[in-house]
C-alpha cells in the first residue's frame, strides 16, 4: 500500500454533514499519480516508490531528468516525491488515484506557505505594540535586543522582523470528510498550507502524531 499521494490545492468550500453540522473544508485535486520509480531494501536500503504528478513540456527538462524518465519508460512528470510503500504491490507505471484514501482517514498535509515578504514582530511573532499615548515614540518597534557589557552580543535565534512565509509547513492530524472519486478530489477538513494551485503533499498520518481536528 502507498502511504500517500501529490496533489495541487483548489480552493476552499463547506457542506453539512449528516448532523447537520456545518464543516468548513479544503479541496485537493488528489492525483492521479504515476509510480516512475520503486525502492528496494535490497538496493536502497528502504521501501518506496518514487510518484509524478503533473503534465509537463520534455522542453523544460535537464537532460538528467530526462534520463530518469526514459530509463523508467514513462512520461515526464513536473512534481516528483517518494512516499512508503508496500513495493510487492505495485509497479512502474501503474496509476494511482484518491481512492488509496477514505473518509474519517487522518492524514499529514505539507504544502509552501504563502510568502508574506519582509515582516516586523507584531505581524511575525504576534508581539504586542507599545504605547500609542503619554508619550510614546516606540509603537511598533520590537525594543531593545542587546544585552549588557557582558555577553555584549545579540544571541542568536532572537525573535526579529524578517522575511515572513514562504517554508513548508506540515500540518498533521487533517481529517478527510469527502472523496470524490471520479473528480480525483479529497475534501479534508479546515485550511491547509498554501495558496490555491499549489502543490501539496498527502500522506498518512504516522504513529504517535498529534491529531490537530476530530
Amino acid at each position: 500500500m502507498i502511504q500517500g499521494l501529490i496533489g495541487k490545492k483548489r480552493g476552499m468550500t463547506e457542506f453539512f454533514n449528516d448532523d447537520m453540522v456545518k464543516v468548513i473544508t479544503t479541496v485537493v485535486e488528489a492525483g492521479p499519480c504515476l509510480v516512475v520509480s520503486k525502492k528496494t531494501v535490497d538496493s536502497d536500503g528502504y521501501d518506496a516508490v518514487q510518484l509524478g504528478f503533473g503534465d509537463v513540456k520534455s522542453q523544460r527538462l535537464t537532460r538528467s531528468a530526462k534520463g530518469h524518465f526514459a530509463n523508467s519508460g514513462v512520461a515526464p512528470k513536473a512534481k516528483l516525491k517518494e512516499f512508503s510503500a508496500t513495493v510487492e504491490d505495485c509497479n512502474v507505471g501503474d496509476i494511482v488515484k484518491v481512492d488509496i484514501f477514505k473518509v474519517g482517514d487522518v492524514l499529514d498535509v505539507t504544502a509552501r506557505s504563502k510568502g508574506k515578504g519582509f515582516a516586523g514582530t507584531i505581524k511575525r511573532h504576534n508581539f504586542s505594540r507599545q504605547p500609542m499615548s503619554h508619550g510614546g515614540m516606540a509603537h511598533r518597534r520590537p525594543g531593545s535586543v542587546g544585552q549588557a557589557s557582558y555577553p555584549a552580543k545579540v544571541w542568536k535565534g532572537l525573535k526579529m522582523s524578517g522575511r515572513m512565509g514562504g517554508e513548508n509547513v506540515t500540518i498533521q492530524g487533517v481529517r478527510v470528510v469527502d472523496i470524490d472519486i471520479e473528480k480525483n478530489l479529497l475534501f479534508v477538513k479546515g485550511s491547509v498550507p498554501g495558496p490555491v494551485g499549489g502543490t501539496v503533499l498527502l500522506r498518512h498520518t504516522s504513529k504517535g502524531a498529534k491529531h490537530a481536528s476530530n
